[in-house]
């Protein structure tokens, strides 16, 4: 049929299943908006404006991450793809599959410094996992076949297509029919069976065995392997940030995250392990803490689709490559309920630490303490998608919420503020039938707190919290710890805004708590309402959040622990080891 590059684009994004894209139009990308009008009008497809192009990759991000499908953004030239740049870095960091379209000047025109033209391929060139410049219209249902594809499979990640104005406009025989033959794209998926066998036999032979499950695990859908494999073993089960929701954290076998600030006794199980079966996790440096003294006395078994994490930072002992779900479902296939557990002891030991240890929720007679707004959240929305932004709140959150596969959604490897609100935003579009609370920073909501206006225009009944003690709390944080209490431009509460003044602007509930005594009500109340809810919590300006391993030092060297209830208090890796044997 003969017909436009621009609907040749969007036929194919919606050939892939594509219902809902986020976005916002400029000069170079118009003619593909004038497409995405037209299928809007047919009912085949739903497109919501943000308010900044950040917005966009953000809440397709948080699409990605609550569905597992891949999410999709719009934005033009120039300023418009540059203000995606960092949603980009966000979604490469933590593996997320989306496909980005941005408009270019036309093919003549790129090189000449032309109005708004930027070399978006070029500057995302390091954040991608790969990208296309659309050069024929003819090329258009191959590339974007390819592009779906291989942000999808494999290590999932960011594809980049930039499409020039002239090629969106030019009419030609345009084909939907695609095969798409990518010879040097081959993800090895099944695991080898001789490294599968050799892993068994390490955890057949295990006293003190750990799982340490990343965001691999959550990408893979491998959330009931991960628990088959736990209770067939009985494995103690550590998450990091990512792979938080892998594994059920109700569980008598969950440690809760490890990590900067993960649990104390993930961290001591950490480092008493020997054997640490590390499941689509890259062994992040807020994970290990000081890397020579991660694990010290553990032999490590390392599965993960990408073989350029497996060996990268820790020399595996068992390594092997392959899709985390069906490495699992095949180590399961050859094992059986009957084996000779010998980890009791161990699992007496991590009970004994948890006790010892435990996470504190500090309550105050005239104040509220942030761990006590958000730990009420998690007791009364227990099936909800949490989002974050990033800071103090993000690990409280983290510590205290217990979420299920694909129900949290936060900036991990990047560390993105701003990201919070536009990812509820996507996971509500996604699941407009679920609860979505987004637990925010003042200093992080304020970096993209434009996108009230896209929960107003659409109705989105997205619950956004405010933990607000007026300070950048991270900053603030380290800067009492390691900077002699210099608090350079971490103060935000000179110029903050009434957030709730701020909300009824947009349309939109505005609620501020400030007396401990109304917590719960008031948190019920914001459950109940129909509709998007904007809520100042305001908290203790200066908690500090704990444990902490200081940065240079290993997991045993927290700081910030409660009193344990018995004398024992054992630090480094050698004594752990010693105690346990």
């Amino acid at each position: 049929m003969q017909t436009t590059g621009a609907f040749a684009l969007i036929d194919s994004v919606r050939r892939q299943g594509v219902k809902h894209i986020f976005g916002y139009p400029g000069g170079a990308i118009l003619p593909v908006y004038d497409e995405i009008y037209k299928f809007e009008a047919r009912g085949e497809l739903k497109h919501y404006l943000v308010r900044h192009e950040q917005g966009a990759v953000h809440a397709a991000d948080g699409y990605a991450r609550a569905t597992g499908q891949v999410g999709v953004c719009v934005a033009t030239s120039g300023p418009g793809a540059t203000n995606l740049v960092t949603g980009i870095a966000t979604a490469q960091m933590d593996s997320i599959p989306l496909v980005i379209i941005t408009g270019q000047v036309p093919s003549y025109a790129i090189g000449t410094d032309a109005f708004q033209e930027t070399d978006i391929w070029g500057i995302t060139l390091p954040i991608v996992k790969h990208s296309y410049v659309i050069r024929r219209a003819e090329d258009i249902a191959r590339i974007m076949a390819e592009a779906f594809h291989i942000a999808g499979t494999g290590r999932p990640g960011p594809v980049l297509v930039d499409i020039p104005k002239d090629i969106a406009q030019r009419v030609f025989e345009y084909n939907s029919e695609v095969k798409i033959d990518l010879p040097g794209y081959k993800p090895t998926v099944k695991g080898h069976l001789h490294q599968i066998a050799a892993a068994i036999a390490l955890i057949r032979e295990a006293k003190r065995p750990l799982l340490y499950v990343g965001g691999g695990a959550v990408l893979a859908d491998a959330h009931k392997e991960i628990a088959d494999l736990a209770k067939r073993f009985q494995l103690p089960v550590t998450t990091t940030l990512m792979g938080k929701g892998s594994y059920d954290e109700n569980n008598h076998l969950s440690l809760g995250m490890l990590g900067m600030h993960g649990t104390a006794y993930a961290n001591f199980a950490v480092q008493g392990c020997d054997l640490l079966i590390a499941v689509g996790a890259r062994f992040d440096d807020r994970v290990t803490g000081r890397l020579d003294t991660f694990a010290p006395e553990a032999k490590v078994i390392h599965i993960d689709i990408d073989p350029a994490e497996v060996g990268k930072n820790r020399k595996p002992d068992v390594p092997i490559v392959g899709d985390v779900k069906e490495v699992l479902q095949a180590l399961l296939e050859v094992t059986s309920y009957e084996e000779n557990i010998q980890t009791q002891d161990w699992l007496t030991q991590l009970d004994e630490w948890k006790e010892d240890y435990p996470l504190e929720v500090p309550k105050y007679d005239n104040v509220l303490s942030p761990q006590q707004v958000i730990n009420e959240f998690g007791k009364q929305a227990p099936h909800a998608y949490f989002t974050t932004d990033v800071g103090q709140h993000q690990m409280w959150a983290a510590q205290l919420i217990k979420t299920g596969p694909r129900k949290w959604i936060s900036s991990a490897g990047l560390g993105t503020m701003g990201y919070g609100m536009p990812a509820a935003m996507g996971a509500k579009v996604a699941l407009p039938n679920d609860q979505v609370i987004c637990i925010s920073g003042d200093a992080s909501i304020q970096m993209n707190i434009q996108e009230l206006g896209t929960l107003a225009q659409y109705g989105i009944n997205v619950k956004v919290i405010v933990v607000n003690n007026r300070w950048q709390g991270m900053v603030r944080q380290w800067q009492e710890s390691f900077y002699d209490e210099r608090y350079a431009s971490s103060n935000m509460e000179v110029g903050m805004p009434d957030f709730v003044k701020l909300a009824e602007a947009f349309g939109i509930k505005g609620v501020k708590v400030i007396d401990p005594s109304d917590l719960e009500s008031a948190v019920a109340e914001i459950l109940a309402y129909d509709g998007p809810v904007f809520a100042d919590f305001r908290v203790k300006r200066d908690e500090n959040c704990y444990p902490m391993v200081p940065p240079g030092a290993s997991n045993a060297e927290m700081v910030g622990l409660p009193t344990p209830k018995r004398s024992r208090q054992l630090k480094t890796a050698p004594q752990l080891a010693t105690a346990l044997v």
